[in-house]
């Protein structure tokens, strides 16, 4: 018999078509799904599962649309670089990346992910080294002892330094080996059920670090899949200035060409687009993971996010690589997201509640999962988050979703994933994270000192 969980007593915001949300209200989750969602007191169940959620807000988990776990054991350094500096100091430390150390660091950032409200995550994982075992294959295991739902991409780069491109050569891979890796990581693991753990994409690296062969055959290979397509696009103006010397176009006009804009493909980043290609990517339903966090970090520009939305673009949230947002923190992203937005288009340029949408709804339609996840309805997967706000740091505002947006990250009472608890009372209860730190402090100074 499936085990019936009841939350209430708390606020609701369930992200629904409507925008519904209750003042007072409750959830019943049977198995991994939604139940019951309603105002007031539960339904009669029998034997249940009670989580007390008085001084709370339950919404969707957090859906994290772009992420590089192996970074999380390269964090706090190249901290005053530009993009392209900060690959050049970083690259020849992930050199020395192997599947161990990929576990380790997948592990630490996967358990700072649920920490911080994110029941599903993506990761674009494209360092291979030649030596260094399986690295998709760690994480994925990583991902399976957390329990967050977990959409790993099979990254790959193929254009070294020697030909143009920016990493180093030792790197990269020959074109018929990723796609024969590729098209291996689909068979394996992708698994296209409603309430699926497990689903991989393709993810050719960015328009400097791969061929234009590499995007067309990835194309081609995830259509014939049936797996989504995801990559870096538009991230700096270094990225514009080499798309213009190298293809005499945009970074967003040069995807296009290839085959790159769809609703199956999602860019991270996207943040200097020009109106043509905001209206290109709203009409082919081309998705962007906002990673306002890591932009910043880097500083990379703002992204046009107001716009993307206003257009029809969908748009979700991302706290990209832990070497470039040191916290990792999936509820930061909703609130620098909103402000990120207003300070480029004024105070009415983003609302509390879309900021909220972006980071459930929004990161759901843009990895494919609207029907599934997101928001809180009866039949939906019970990836749900429940936020402690009576706290003195929340104490007297009012609006809950205000709190939990423009206030302090609250802790979580509780995170549900596929109706499982990972988090109870701000601990991740799947993992001993004070374990996790020593072992990722001991394989950030093995990689350091590998590194010479």
């Amino acid at each position: 018999m499936d085990q019936v969980t009841v939350i209430a007593d708390c606020a609701v915001a369930t992200v629904d078509p409507h925008g519904t949300e209750y003042g007072r209200g409750h959830v019943v989750v049977r198995g991994n799904r939604i139940d019951a969602v309603g105002a007031g007191d539960p339904p009669e169940v029998g034997s249940a599962r009670r989580i007390d959620g008085r001084g709370c807000l339950l919404t969707p988990g957090l859906v994290n649309t772009h992420q590089h776990l192996y970074q999380w054991i390269t964090r706090g350094l190249a901290t005053d670089h530009t993009l392209f500096e900060w690959l050049g100091k970083l690259y020849p430390l992930w050199a020395g990346i192997d599947e161990d150390a990929v576990r380790v660091a997948a592990t630490g950032a996967l358990a700072a992910l649920a920490a911080s409200g994110c029941t599903t995550t993506t990761d674009h994982h494209y360092v291979f080294p030649r030596d260094g075992g399986d690295p998709l294959a760690a994480e994925i295991t990583a991902a399976a002892r957390v329990g967050l739902r977990f959409h790993p991409c099979r990254g790959s780069m193929d254009l070294g330094a020697s030909a143009g491109g920016l990493p180093p050569d030792h790197l990269v891979e020959r074109l018929d080996d990723i796609l024969a890796a590729s098209a291996e990581a689909v068979a394996r693991w992708h698994d296209p059920s409603f309430d699926a753990m497990l689903r991989i994409a393709l993810a050719p690296c960015s328009p400097f670090s791969v061929t234009p062969d590499l995007l067309r055959e990835s194309a081609a290979l995830a259509r014939a899949t049936g797996v989504r397509l995801h990559t870096h696009l538009a991230e700096t103006a270094d990225e514009q200035d080499y798309c213009a010397s190298a293809f005499g176009c945009t970074p967003a006009q040069y995807m296009q060409r290839l085959g790159w804009f769809g609703p199956d493909v999602w860019y991270a980043h996207a943040v200097h687009l020009d109106d043509d290609a905001i209206d290109a990517m709203a009409e082919t339903g081309t998705g962007v993971a906002h990673c306002p966090t890591s932009n910043a970090r880097l500083g990379a520009g703002v992204a046009r996010t107001a716009d993307l939305v206003r257009a029809g673009v969908p748009v979700g949230l991302g706290v990209d690589g832990a070497a470039s947002n040191e916290a990792g923190s999936m509820i930061e992203e909703p609130r620098h997201a909103l402000l990120w937005a207003r300070n480029r288009g004024g105070p009415h340029a983003m609302t509390v509640r879309t900021a909220l949408e972006l980071a459930t709804m929004g990161g759901a339609r843009v990895l494919g999962r609207a029907a599934e996840i997101g928001s809180i309805e009866v039949g939906k997967l019970a990836d749900l988050a429940l936020w402690r706000l009576d706290t003195a740091a929340h104490a007297g505002i009012e609006d809950p979703v205000t709190a939990l947006v423009l206030g302090s990250a609250p802790p979580l009472a509780a995170l549900l994933v596929n109706g499982r608890e990972v988090v109870r009372d701000g601990e991740v209860r799947t993992v001993d994270t004070d374990v996790v730190a020593a072992e990722v402090a001991r394989a950030q100074a093995a990689l350091l000192a590998k590194a010479g």
